[in-house]
């Protein structure tokens, strides 16, 4: 492993990766998107608008972690009575369980700049074991002087699996909501001093 002159990136098998330390999501460039069934027929997308995380990259690049934190009532579908339907406690209940956590619990590396984030996702309480497939984007720094680097992740988790059960069966056959949800998450870390 080489490490620039700069000390902002270094060589990992091939790839130029941020160098160790601890890294905040940018609240500014962020998106932590789902997408889920609609009667069958459509999908439904929609982001929770307030999150943070803390990556933590190690000297062993498969040894760094990762923690986030998603504010459940910041959800928006872009449609007020779906948005309030999603916060209520036949959904993510947000009086009750305000927040998502996700917390890492290992990196595989899988080929060139994809890995497997595996970690446990609780929502509503209940935590489940999760894999995220991440693509790591690239490191740099800002005309800002920060040292950043960009990542998008994404995952299909079961609802029910979370206590997510809320449904309408549908007069021609099948549910009104999915059970499965995809996770997108895209984002920019900076490194904090």
């Amino acid at each position: 492993m080489t490490v620039n002159t700069d000390a902002v990136t270094r060589d990992w098998n091939g790839l130029t990766i941020p160098t160790p330390g601890t890294y905040l999501l940018d609240a500014a460039h962020k998106r932590v998107g789902f997408v889920a069934r609609h009667m069958m027929v459509s999908k439904v997308r929609g982001e929770f608008t307030e999150a943070t995380a803390t990556i933590t990259v190690a000297e062993d690049p498969l040894a760094s972690s990762v923690s986030a934190t998603i504010q459940a009532a910041s959800l928006t579908t872009a449609q007020g009575d779906r948005d309030a339907h999603l916060c209520s406690p036949e959904f993510l209940d947000v009086e009750t369980h305000p927040t998502l956590e996700y917390r890492s619990t290992g990196v595989k590396s899988q080929n060139g700049n994809e890995f497997v984030l595996s970690g446990e996702l609780t929502i509503r309480g209940v935590t489940r074991p999760v894999d995220l497939a991440v693509e790591f984007e690239g490191v740099g720094r800002s005309p800002f002087g920060q040292d950043i680097f960009g990542f998008t992740a994404s995952t299909e988790i079961d609802r029910e699996d979370f206590g997510l059960t809320w449904n309408v069966a549908l007069e021609g056959g099948g549910v009104l909501v999915g059970k499965k949800v995809k996770i997108e998450i895209e984002g920019e870390a900076i490194r904090q001093a």
